[in-house]
């Protein structure tokens, strides 16, 4: 039972428990990245609240879910040394290796040190110009798509305007010479192939053998690449001044790909999605975008579009892609008041998190202005969290904003996208939230 008192906007909790166990449901269910999982933990919230645990049949271990910020603030920050990257890990290992994402311990530590600084806002606007290169490519697919009178592929067009950007941002022109020596693209399977299973975790190693081609030509070459390569070759630990080896650089490169690629494609296709269903919203994304300057939009000038960068907000509110992840206790804790042993796998879901009603007012609604204003300072800070938060937090965080501030703010100045058929928007949730199926749009040029 807990006992909750607030004064004006603030709360207090006096957790008082006559079991030492926290509710939750008879029967077994082994939670994880699916779709069922999704609809399981909307039921288990309105039944069992912030802390419920759930029998695991195949594992025969329960998994606790926590959905109060408080008890969030405590696993990634407060007590963020007693957790360990939880359960599904192995699978990832198996597409990405040992990079950030999945690593752990002083390794973990070490690499995180070491990339930091390459990820600091002053290093990030040097992508401007890149960004809007890639833009301006695919502005003039749209507008020929307008003129044939022709929908496009929102789904796809934004997982390879993405993946554009995220390639050009690591390897820069050596990215021109392997689509040369090579006839195609090798990293379009990243954007083509869409499950990501074992077979597609086999193809997408097997490229590691180009990254070390590349790195390779880098070493016995004069250097003078500005991108995210140069300056991860470039990175040493600060303990004993050594590099990263290959095998390290090729883990690291392999994960700024997929998770640089697939958040964010799949973040700018909610986007999408919203604004065409809001008329409103459009029309104020349009009048920002006619008050902005032609040319490059510098990170400053992106991040000073208000009404832009609520509407990105309130779309990973509503729909982050990064929907569930989880942490593994590697010591006694208490969570919510209640005690959980070591190696006990904790699953934090930011979709339920983004929709508590303590904390959002009428949270299925789509409602940018929510990102303005006093309830936005007074919210909850760990009541939102589309990139995590602590030490384990997104590290491409202030590149995806950049990408996704710009592309809303260039293309409404251009254009206005309409939903081509009226579908409904089936959720498919597995590693990431993205849409079941293919989103068309109709654009029309303004």
């Amino acid at each position: 039972m807990v006992i909750v008192f607030k004064k004006g906007r603030l709360r207090y909790n006096i957790r008082m428990h006559t079991t030492a166990t926290p509710p939750g449901p008879p029967e077994g269910y082994d939670l994880g990245g699916s779709d069922e999982t999704l609809s399981k933990l909307r039921e288990y919230f309105a039944r069992f609240g912030d802390v419920y645990r759930v029998f695991a049949p195949a594992r025969g271990v329960y998994d606790y879910v926590i959905n109060h910020p408080d008890d969030i603030k405590h696993v990634l920050l407060s007590n963020h040394r007693n957790y360990t990257k939880g359960q599904g890990m192995d699978r990832v290992k198996i597409l990405l290796g040992n990079g950030i994402m999945t690593s752990e311990g002083d390794f973990w530590r070490k690499q995180r040190r070491m990339m930091q600084p390459d990820f600091h806002r002053r290093v990030i606007a040097r992508f401007g110009e890149l960004i809007h290169e890639v833009n301006e490519k695919f502005a003039e697919r749209w507008a020929a798509h307008a003129a044939r009178g022709e929908p496009i592929n929102l789904t796809d067009d934004t997982s390879e305007l993405t993946l554009d950007i995220v390639l050009r941002s690591i390897f820069g022109g050596d990215l021109d010479r392997l689509e040369r020596k090579l006839g195609a693209n090798p990293f379009e399977v990243v954007a083509k192939e869409q499950n990501r299973d074992l077979k597609f975790a086999f193809r997408f190693r097997s490229l590691s053998k180009l990254i070390d081609e590349v790195i390779e030509h880098r070493r016995a070459g004069p250097g003078g690449e500005d991108d995210f390569l140069s300056m991860l070759m470039a990175a040493r630990d600060r303990e004993n001044d050594t590099a990263m080896t290959n095998k390290e650089l090729i883990d690291e490169v392999m994960t700024l790909i997929v998770a640089g690629h697939e958040t964010t494609a799949a973040a700018l296709t909610w986007a999408w999605y919203l604004i065409s269903a809001h008329p409103d919203t459009a029309a104020q994304l349009e009048a920002e975008a006619d008050r902005t300057a032609d040319g490059v939009l510098a990170l400053d000038a992106a991040e000073s579009l208000a009404f832009t960068h609520q509407v990105v907000q309130e779309a990973l509110r509503l729909y982050p892609p990064g929907w569930l992840f989880t942490r593994r206790t590697i010591g006694d804790d208490e969570i919510g008041g209640y005690p959980i042993g070591p190696r006990t796998d904790v699953f934090i879901s930011p979709y339920m998190l983004h929709r508590h009603p303590e904390f959002w007012s009428d949270p299925e609604e789509f409602q940018p202005q929510r990102f303005a204003g006093v309830d936005a300072k007074e919210r909850h800070r760990f009541a939102y969290i589309p990139f995590s938060v602590g030490p384990r937090h997104c590290i491409g965080e202030n590149m995806a904003m950049f990408e996704m501030l710009v592309h809303v703010n260039r293309m409404s100045r251009r254009f206005r996208l309409k939903r081509a058929d009226d579908r409904p928007i089936e959720l498919e949730a597995q590693i990431n939230l993205r849409p079941r199926s293919h989103l068309m749009m109709t654009v029309e040029v303004r």
